[in-house]
């Protein structure tokens, strides 16, 4: 007993030094950030010809302005709803459809990435630095791109959301493969069967109830990605909000009614996709509200 308190002892001092170094990491890192935050606001106010912080009590003026005309003109926010239905349509099929194609390839690049998984081995850094790429590149800049090139419209917008959807949901996939059991594989392998046959036959299940979560989350992201991209002219109820908001005082009880349906569309998909998840993940249900 003697000789363990001597021990039990040194124990408790390197502890408290490692918290203490710990502490002063985390201050100097909190001290760091504060000067990066006030640099941050000096550069800005520089910028913008030393207006942001004369300008900075007017941040609610224009929410105070929509909301007060969306109320003046109360009686026609159903006709707004009615009018502007179609195009929230619009925007939420261009995320599904994103959503698809970017879980369809994303899982075919995840195998590829794979560990144990992949056909050829000496290519999964080619195939996971495709995926960086395809997730790094922000869907606005690919829709720029290619609404220069085809026009504006929904296309270009589905085709710049499934281009990072694939990225991210392939990285998201490839961590949900290396968690399989490769038992199954090698089991199919000694049968004689085809690297896609091991893939859909072996892994598939293992991994479906994941990949159908990470792919619901994604199409939450998708839906507002979907409506920032209609402010550069790819379709859908964006597109509508910058035309709403750019005509200014007069129209902001339209901007209203579509802010209002966005809103309440991606809390229903939250909800209904949290629903979804819990009964895959965990093969039980809930309330879709709960």
């Amino acid at each position: 007993m003697t000789q363990d308190f001597p021990q039990s002892a040194l124990l408790h001092a390197d502890y408290m030094a490692m918290l203490r170094r710990k502490r002063l990491y985390s201050a100097l890192m909190l001290a760091l950030f504060v000067a990066l935050m006030a640099s941050g606001f000096v550069v800005v106010d520089e910028r913008n010809a030393g207006g942001f912080w004369g300008g900075l009590h007017r941040l609610f003026d224009f929410p105070a302005s929509v909301l007060s005309e969306a109320w003046e003109k109360r009686a026609a926010l159903p006709g707004h709803i009615v009018e502007y239905f179609p195009t929230l349509l619009e925007t939420v099929n261009i995320a599904a459809v994103s959503t698809l194609f970017g879980a369809i390839l994303g899982t075919l690049l995840s195998m590829l990435a794979t560990q144990g998984l992949a056909p050829w081995p000496r290519l999964i850094p080619l195939f996971r630095r495709i995926m960086d790429v395809m997730r790094a590149v922000p869907e606005i800049v690919i829709a720029l791109i290619l609404i220069f090139v085809l026009g504006g419209g929904p296309v270009p917008a589905m085709i710049a959301i499934a281009f990072h959807t694939v990225g991210a949901l392939g990285k998201l996939f490839s961590e949900v493969n290396e968690n399989a059991s490769l038992k199954p594989v090698e089991g199919l392998t000694s049968v004689g069967a085809s690297w896609g046959q091991r893939m859909v036959l072996g892994v598939m299940p293992q991994v479906a109830p994941n990949y159908l979560s990470y792919a619901l989350i994604r199409f939450e992201i998708n839906i507002r990605a979907s409506a920032i991209l209609g402010f550069v002219g790819a379709g859908g109820i964006g597109y509508e909000l910058k035309n709403a908001i750019s005509w200014g005082q007069g129209r902001f009880d339209a901007a209203a009614a579509i802010f209002l349906m966005l809103f309440l569309t991606i809390v229903a998909v939250d909800q209904l996709s949290g629903w979804l998840r819990d009964l895959l993940t965990h093969g039980r249900q809930r309330g879709i509200f709960a």
